[in-house]
């Protein structure tokens, strides 16, 4: 069946919420995806066509618990993470991430924190975050870590590629958000969903194929 243009045009509204602060107060953030659930839910119900009313809704149902489950995956978000052996964990388990190595004394590091932040919500299938470099000694020197900002690239475990500083970005403080998104997106990190938007635009990986890429490095904590 086709897909009616008024569901696609709903569907994206609902997913519109998801900027990087939506996050923050919990109990708030029900009450506005209940009440854009039910504003949806009219509008779709005002549909002459029995058929694709019915099938919007359930449409809409399932686009509402996949926000859920990606907000509850930290999908959609650019977080920190303060625990080493989590950051392990994340980047060894899911399928894409994105991984910046800051300190707050670096200016160009709060540079790179503001675009990431406004990438991050449009890539659904790739797990955004950053790490204090003090928080993770041994991830730092594991990953030669030297020269910041730096900005890691995992794909399935595996270190596909790292931005360092902002040479790449014309070593210009003033970059724009679309040229890091393109960069970003050399080693398919981040990936433009397919299809139209009420189809599965992320998906979370419980396991990593490791040892897939051998040019790629694959650390353990047990090493």
């Amino acid at each position: 069946m086709e897909s009616n243009p008024k569901i696609n045009s709903l569907a994206a509204r609902l997913v519109e919420p998801n900027r990087p602060d939506r996050f923050e107060h919990e109990e708030e953030e029900d009450e506005d995806e209940d009440a854009l659930f039910a504003e949806l839910a009219e509008e779709i119900e005002n549909d002459n066509n029995s058929a694709m009313r019915e099938r919007g809704l359930e449409m809409l149902r399932k686009e509402m618990e996949r926000m859920r489950e990606m907000k509850q995956s930290q999908y959609g978000t650019y977080n920190e993470i303060t625990d080493e052996k989590e950051v392990v964990r994340i980047t060894a388990h899911e399928p894409r991430c994105v991984v910046h190595f800051y300190h707050p004394n670096f200016k160009r590091c709060e540079i790179m924190d503001k675009h990431l932040a406004k990438i991050a919500p449009k890539y659904f299938n790739t797990r955004f975050f950053r790490v204090f470099v003090e928080n993770i000694p041994w991830l730092v020197e594991k990953l030669s870590i030297k020269v910041l900002p730096c900005v890691i690239c995992f794909v399935k475990g595996v270190t596909k590629d790292r931005l360092i500083g902002f040479d790449e970005l014309g070593s210009d403080d003033t970059f724009t958000t679309a040229a890091l998104e393109l960069r970003l997106s050399v080693c398919d990190v981040i990936q433009k969903p397919t299809g139209n938007v009420m189809d599965p635009v992320y998906s979370v990986s419980s396991r990593s194929r490791r040892g897939e890429d051998e040019n790629g490095d694959i650390f353990d904590l047990d090493d």
